[in-house]
C-alpha cells in the first residue's frame, strides 16, 4: 500500500502541480485512514482491500476523526484526499471503490478573515521604525513586506518567493506563480516600488539575479514564519485583534478594490483563485458597507 500511496502523491506533484504542502496533506489524510482501517479491521490493508472499504468503515473512519476532536474543516478535507485517492488506484490499478461515493462530507461554514483599517496599515510603518532596535535594512524590508502584502495581494508564500530578477527596472505587472504553479499579472504601484527599492538599496546582501529579494538577519531567504512575526510584532505593539495576520493583509487588499468597485472576475485574477465561489466571499463583507449606507440614504428607510 506503501508504494500506492507514493504513486498517488507523485501523480499530485508531476501531473496535477500541487504544492509540496498539498501534497503532504494528502498524504497524511490517507494514512490517517489506513491507519484507521489497520485497527477496525485488525490487519494492515493492502491496495486490493481498498475495493472492500464499504459505509460503514467510512462512517466509522468520521467518527473515529471526531471522537480525536479533529474539526469539521480537517475531515471534510481528508474526505477530498481519499476520494482523490480512489480515483486514482481505480485509473491507474483497476482498484475501485463506490462506497466512498456515498459519503457525505461535513458541512463546514465558509468564512472570511476580517480586513484590517488601512489606517492601521499606515500605522505599521511608524510601529516597524518604534520597535525595531536593529539595522535600517530590517525596518525597510519589514515595511516593505508589508506594502507588498497589502498593495499586491499576495499570499505569503508568493511574496516570500519573489526574486531579484522578478522585479528588476520596476515592471508595470509582477508574474506571480501561485497555488498549482497557476501564473498570473498584478499591476504594481508606484509606492510598491518605493519600498522595495529602499529596502534593496539598504540590504546587505542576497543581491543575485536568482536570490530571493526577502532575506534573513543571516542573509538567508526569509520564512513564512519570520513573516508572521514581523506582523505579530506590529500587531502586539499597535494593540490590534489576534486576525491581524500577513493572510489579512491581502483580504484587506481584495475588500479595499470591492469596496472601490473592482469588479468580481477582475478580482478573482487578481487574487488568483481557481473558483469564482471563493472570491465571491469577499462581496458578504462588503454588503455589511452597502448595507449601512442604503439604510442612511434611501428615503424610505427612515419611514420606519
Amino acid at each position: 500500500m506503501n508504494d500506492a500511496v507514493a504513486d498517488f502523491i507523485k501523480y499530485l506533484t508531476d501531473v496535477k502541480n500541487c504544492s509540496e504542502h498539498t501534497a503532504t496533506a494528502y498524504q497524511a489524510d490517507i494514512c490517517d485512514l489506513l491507519n484507521f482501517l489497520e485497527r477496525f479491521n485488525g490487519n494492515s490493508p493492502l491496495p486490493r482491500d481498498l475495493e472492500n472499504v464499504d459505509t460503514v468503515a467510512f462512517r466509522a473512519f468520521l467518527a473515529d476523526r471526531q471522537k480525536r476532536g479533529l474539526s469539521h474543516k480537517s475531515t471534510a478535507r481528508a474526505l477530498s484526499s481519499v476520494r482523490g485517492f480512489c480515483k486514482f488506484m481505480g485509473q491507474k490499478y483497476g482498484i475501485r471503490n463506490n462506497a466512498i461515493g456515498l459519503i457525505s462530507s461535513p458541512r463546514v461554514p465558509r468564512k472570511l478573515s476580517k480586513a484590517i483599517d488601512p489606517k492601521d496599515v499606515d500605522n505599521m510603518h511608524d510601529a516597524i521604525n518604534a520597535t525595531n532596535n536593529n539595522e535600517p535594512w530590517i525596518k525597510a524590508r519589514d515595511w516593505a513586506l508589508v506594502v507588498v502584502l497589502f498593495g499586491c495581494g499576495l499570499r505569503i508564500s508568493e511574496a516570500l518567493s519573489i526574486k531579484n530578477c522578478d522585479i528588476q527596472n520596476r515592471p508595470s505587472v509582477l508574474k506571480i506563480v501561485g497555488k498549482g504553479k497557476k501564473e498570473r499579472l498584478i499591476p504594481v504601484l508606484d509606492a510598491v516600488w518605493d519600498a522595495v527599492d529602499k529596502y534593496i538599496e539598504l540590504r546587505p546582501f542576497g543581491n543575485a539575479p536568482d536570490d530571493a529579494v526577502f532575506r534573513s538577519v543571516r542573509g538567508l531567504p526569509m520564512s513564512s514564519r519570520m513573516a508572521e512575526k514581523v506582523i505579530q510584532n506590529l500587531r502586539c505593539y499597535l494593540q490590534l485583534p489576534d486576525y491581524v495576520t500577513p493572510h489579512a493583509l491581502r483580504h484587506t487588499f481584495a475588500t479595499a478594490l470591492l469596496a472601490g468597485g473592482a469588479d468580481l472576475r477582475s478580482l478573482q485574477e487578481l487574487l488568483g483563485h481557481s473558483s469564482l465561489s471563493t472570491t465571491q466571499l469577499y462581496t458578504k463583507v462588503n454588503m455589511t458597507q452597502i448595507s449601512n449606507i442604503y439604510a442612511s440614504a434611501h428615503p424610505r428607510a427612515k419611514d420606519t
